[in-house]
């Protein structure tokens, strides 16, 4: 194996040739067992890009594609697991040796009404999965793979489908504030061990997987929270007195996570009155359970975020300032809590004509 450790690196590299290019880099790994099986993997993507250079788009097949998408953008996702599946269904459907090139318009409508005839979980008596599953999970991910391969492995292709005729019309998303009482009868159920998490979703506006903190990405000197985002992006949360204060009471109870539970019962493997790692699941049944116990009918978890920023945008004015706190990649996102700044106008116009008929009802009387 052509690995090896250069002076005063803590890394293994790799370096080798194949067909007279040279392949080289970090492993970013410390052992020489685990830098061998990376070696092994650049090998393959090696061979892989060998072939499309040699054959072009014709060569590109579905499986192919996909891979190299997984290993170059997918893996890094924040719900990688997430991507993964998405692009196992999109295999699964094609076939592994279908030519990407041969994917045209016919075939996406055809992948897009056999997504669309699918329940949520599997499940048969469950509702048919949303408009905006079909498109997220199913559309967009083909149309990635298809523009990495465009903009990055230097593809072409004849027929490309349009992708914006096979997008699915999604309602308007609500943004849901929420009310004082409701926040009253959410914090008289919450249990105790959740409160941490909650509270902590409620003061930074993060998304819920952004929510799963780890103590590795919490610097207290620069007063910033840094993770992987939506997207891959890599977001920041500033350490507010109100999340420092949420997070600091919390060090000591996880070596590597910040928020943890109390199980409740001894049950796959976890032991009565001892302490585990918040899950994404774990919240989602917690969320569930609690809107019921509070009585908060159409208030999903995602609402905080909508509910910090319709009140962030109310008190300061500036668009450009909410689009920073909820980490928004376009500001075209945060446009959707504009109608804050309608309601604002509509208040100023109606107190400039409150002003005048107060002026007016004055002069008639005076007269």
């Amino acid at each position: 194996m052509s690995v090896y450790r250069p002076k005063g690196s803590p890394f293994y590299h790799y370096d080798f040739q194949m067909r007279g290019r040279r392949f080289h880099g970090s492993t970013r790994c410390k052992s020489r067992r685990e830098a061998e099986a990376v070696e092994r993997g650049e090998r393959e993507q090696a061979k892989d890009l060998l072939k499309l250079a040699s054959g072009g788009a014709a060569a590109l097949t579905i499986d192919l594609a996909a891979g190299r998408y997984w290993a170059e953008v997918g893996c890094h996702h924040a719900d990688s697991a997430g991507t993964w599946r998405d692009i196992e269904r999109l295999i699964g459907y094609f076939g592994r040796e279908k030519r990407l090139a041969d994917i045209n318009d016919d075939e996406v409508a055809r992948l897009v009404a056999w997504r669309r005839g699918h329940r949520v979980k599997g499940k048969p008596n469950a509702p048919l999965v949303s408009p905006a599953t079909v498109n997220r999970s199913t559309t967009q991910v083909l149309q990635k793979i298809f523009t990495r391969a465009r903009q990055s492995w230097g593809m072409r292709f004849d027929q490309e489908p349009n992708w914006r005729t096979h997008r699915l019309k999604e309602p308007d998303e609500i943004s849901r504030e929420l009310r004082s009482d409701e926040a009253e009868r959410i914090d008289e159920a919450m249990r105790a061990d959740y409160e941490p998490f909650f509270d902590f979703a409620r003061a930074s506006g993060a998304r819920l997987r952004e929510c799963l903190l780890r103590w590795s990405e919490i610097d207290w000197g620069t007063g910033q929270i840094t993770k992987r985002g939506k997207g891959g992006r890599t977001i920041t949360i500033p350490i507010t007195p109100a999340v420092r204060s949420i997070l600091w009471p919390l060090r000591g109870m996880h070596p590597v996570w910040v928020f943890t539970y109390v199980a409740a019962r001894s049950r796959d493997g976890r032991v009565k009155g001892q302490r585990y790692p918040i899950t994404y699941s774990g919240v989602k049944t917690q969320w569930r359970r609690l809107r019921a116990q509070a009585d908060v009918q159409g208030f999903r978890f995602h609402d905080f975020r909508h509910d910090l920023a319709t009140k962030l945008l109310r008190k300061t004015g500036n668009l450009k300032l909410v689009q920073r706190a909820l980490n928004h990649a376009d500001i075209k996102t945060t446009t959707r809590y504009a109608h804050v700044q309608t309601e604002e106008v509509a208040d100023a116009l109606d107190g400039v004509q409150k002003s005048r008929n107060l002026s007016r009802t004055k002069r008639r009387k005076a007269s």
